[in-house]
């Protein structure tokens, strides 16, 4: 059945109205959609993963952008600190109230240990979103409570008893349903009331980024992570601006697969080097492609400062030498 919504009012149509558009979506397409997991724990796969698991998998995907131990670094704000034994034993993180804490981190926050798991489950790692098991996600979200002192350093969490986490969450009393936000009826988060006159007719843009700026750090839209929204304007398409932009040959296919434009700019540096910065270290160096296959394989740092890139070694070794003939000819 379709469904028409005009100035408040609701108009049904039959599906006869809409012939050859769309189809009903599969049992399995539903499934691979509905993954999300509920406070209640309602969605939540059968699983488990021990605070040692987890530090091996934060090592190795999680660390280059969080920190060793989740105090964050250039990449990213903290996920730990700022909690305390009482807050687990209270249930309200003390430091929101005060300001013994200078930066909010995310366990001072989040009150359901659900979305912690469902995020990590969906979004992490940054490079390669949904790509850990089921195991592995149990596994770091049970380091990630240890680092915060939640669970003990020998705890193996599971779906049979992230409900008793649960009761140990340090702001797990700390949100509210008393508010606009979460009831209709609640209180909303504020008194102003609606302005409905000198309203503008027609929306103008009255500022944007110079055209001589915006392809300072490349093409926006090759920098986008492979799943997702696709943020900011297509220089290759926009209209406004004539960018001259590298060949697409496969090795910038596959730097674009495996989300490297997530970190390396074409020219700048983002959160890596740019590629063409890294062409110009390695230009008369003849081991260049060796050493590089094995930095990329390995990750590591110190090469460019002080965040280190996370090992690539699924990529297989063909595709790096395809991508380095590509990023060495910038």
């Amino acid at each position: 059945m379709g469904m028409l919504v005009l100035t408040g009012t609701v108009l049904l149509a039959s599906a006869a109205d809409y012939n050859n558009i769309g189809r009903a979506a599969t049992p399995k397409e539903v499934a691979a959609w509905d993954i999300d997991v509920r406070p209640d724990f309602k969605g939540l796969p059968k699983g488990r993963g021990s605070v040692d698991q987890g530090q091996q998998v934060w090592d190795g995907k999680c660390a280059s952008c969080h920190g060793t131990f989740g105090e964050s670094n250039q990449v990213f704000t903290p996920i730990v600190g700022g909690t305390t034994k009482e807050d687990v034993k209270n249930g309200r993180v003390a430091a929101l109230t005060g300001n013994s804490q200078p930066q909010r981190t995310t366990l001072m926050k989040v009150a359901t240990v659900s979305t912690l798991w469902d995020y990590i489950n969906r979004a992490m790692p940054w490079n390669a979103p949904k790509t850990l098991t089921t195991d592995e996600v149990y596994a770091v979200t049970a380091y990630i409570l240890n680092l915060g002192g939640v669970v003990a350093d020998d705890f193996t969490m599971s779906d049979e008893n992230i409900a008793d986490v649960q009761k140990r969450m340090p702001n797990r009393l700390g949100m509210s349903q008393q508010h606009g936000l979460w009831q209709t009826t609640g209180k909303p988060d504020v008194k102003n009331a609606a302005c409905m006159k000198d309203c503008i007719k027609e929306v103008t843009i009255t500022s944007e980024l110079p055209v001589f700026a915006r392809s300072a750090n490349g093409n926006p839209v090759e920098q986008n992570r492979t799943v997702g929204a696709v943020r900011g304007v297509d220089l290759n398409k926009a209209a406004v601006i004539k960018v001259s932009q590298p060949a697409v040959d496969e090795g910038f296919k596959l730097a674009k697969q495996y989300a490297c434009v997530a970190c390396h700019g074409i020219k700048d540096k983002i959160v890596g080097p740019g590629f063409a910065q890294i062409a110009a270290k390695y230009k008369d160096d003849a081991s260049a492609e060796t050493s590089l296959t094995k930095k990329i394989k390995a990750g590591g740092s110190g090469a460019w400062g002080d965040i280190p890139m996370p090992p690539q070694a699924h990529v297989k070794d063909s595709e790096i030498k395809t991508m380095l003939n590509w990023i060495l000819r910038q």
